[in-house]
């Protein structure tokens, strides 16, 4: 996925109701949008390098997107929980993965029910049973291990369950995390933050979620979806 335009390199001042932050760009502050509902622990902190992209549309009340903080590690970090959804489908439609090769055709926001959608459906013309994609944004890193959720996700563990469900129709269903960092050795669920979503992620695996925690590649022009699978620790 490329950017519209080059990212700004800025310095993260602060974060605030959520979906604003205070950056300074050339020794002027700026409020930023900040495209991410969870809590950012181990990024938000203040006085950080931060790159942000910026929009020319007239309509929008913030000019700019925080895209990227630089944690005190020196690791860059990708805080934007649209670009994970954006950079699996790409890869998908690249057959990027051996076990997406031999489908053809890739739809997002699939609806499963009437309260549900997921974010890829894997299918070929005329077959019965699909394979059903959903996608987390990974930011979260204790240690060398990238975990996830980094606050309690109830949403998180409906989307399990519902993965669960497919599978014993038959489907085949993977959960995608999506680890926005490189600094990270494995992949873990936040035990500590919400025990529910573990023990969900755990019963997942054993009735044959595939887990797929990848690691993204990061720059100021584009992002995408690297081959580098971290081990699972479950």
């Amino acid at each position: 996925m490329k950017y519209s335009q080059t990212l700004i390199s800025g310095v993260f001042l602060k974060r605030y109701k959520r979906f604003f932050a205070d950056v300074e760009i050339n020794g002027e502050v700026v409020v930023a949008h900040v495209p991410n509902t969870g809590s950012l622990k181990g990024v938000n902190v203040p006085g950080q390098p931060c790159l942000v992209s910026p929009s020319d549309n007239p309509e929008r009340k913030l000019k700019y997107t925080l895209e990227m903080i630089q944690v005190p590690s020196g690791a860059w970090v990708g805080v934007n929980t649209a670009t994970p959804n954006k950079i699996v489908k790409e890869a998908a439609l690249a057959k990027l993965f051996p076990h997406w090769q031999k489908y053809s055709i890739v739809q997002s926001e699939v609806k499963i029910n009437k309260e549900s959608r997921l974010d890829l459906m894997l299918s070929n013309e005329g077959d019965e049973f699909k394979h059903y994609i959903e996608i987390k944004n990974t930011t979260l890193l204790e240690g060398t291990v990238a975990q996830f959720p980094d606050s309690v996700t109830e949403r998180g563990q409906k989307h399990l369950r519902e993965l669960m469900l497919l599978k014993e129709q038959g489907h085949s269903v993977e959960i995608v995390f999506t680890v926005q960092r490189n600094d990270a050795k494995s992949f873990a669920p936040a035990d500590l933050i919400d025990v529910e979503y573990g023990r969900l992620l755990r019963q997942a695996q054993k009735k044959g979620v595939i887990i797929t925690p990848v690691v993204v590649n990061l720059s100021t022009i584009d992002v995408s979806l690297s081959t580098v699978l971290l081990p699972i620790s479950l």
